[in-house]
């Protein structure tokens, strides 16, 4: 069996985080909201039952104003939050970093002839969709000291 540090494992690891959190506990949550909404008005509001005699009936009824209220703060969030948490990601992503670094330094001519082919080949492997770049060392820093670290 591959260990934990493998790349397939992790990336399966990956896939399934993703899968969970944004698709199936998305459905199962929003199902879970729709009962408990169904069950509290039902019980705090009796006369209700007469028009919600069936869940399925809510669940239509509240999906079809529930939605375009979530669309509404989706779009204001996109408007005015997409920036400040964009920015934030900006600020900590340090592969964005490296490369934008890279392209400065290339930009006033501080990349060795090494460093250019290092990066060309790890951006081949890339877009070819060769994801193990082990091996590739990290550019040179502008004093012309390569350090030897992997890139993962």
């Amino acid at each position: 069996m591959a260990s934990f540090n493998s790349d397939w494992v992790r990336r399966r690891w990956l896939d399934f985080r993703n899968g969970h959190s944004i698709y199936l506990v998305f459905a199962m949550t929003f199902a879970n909201f729709i009962t408990i909404q169904y069950q509290l008005l039902i019980d705090k509001l009796p006369y209700w039952a007469g028009i919600f005699n069936s869940i399925w009936i809510f669940a239509v009824l509240f999906i079809l104003a529930y939605v375009p209220v979530s669309i509404v703060l989706g779009y204001w969030h996109r408007k005015s939050q997409w920036k400040v948490e964009q920015d934030a990601l900006f600020r900590e992503n340090k592969v964005g970093a490296i490369m934008w670094m890279y392209v400065i330094d290339l930009i006033e001519g501080k990349v060795s002839e090494e460093d250019r082919k290092l990066m060309r080949e790890a951006l081949l492997k890339i877009t070819r969709g060769e994801t193990r770049l082990y091996g590739v060392k990290k550019l040179s820093d502008n004093d012309g000291n390569a350090d030897n670290k992997k890139v993962k």
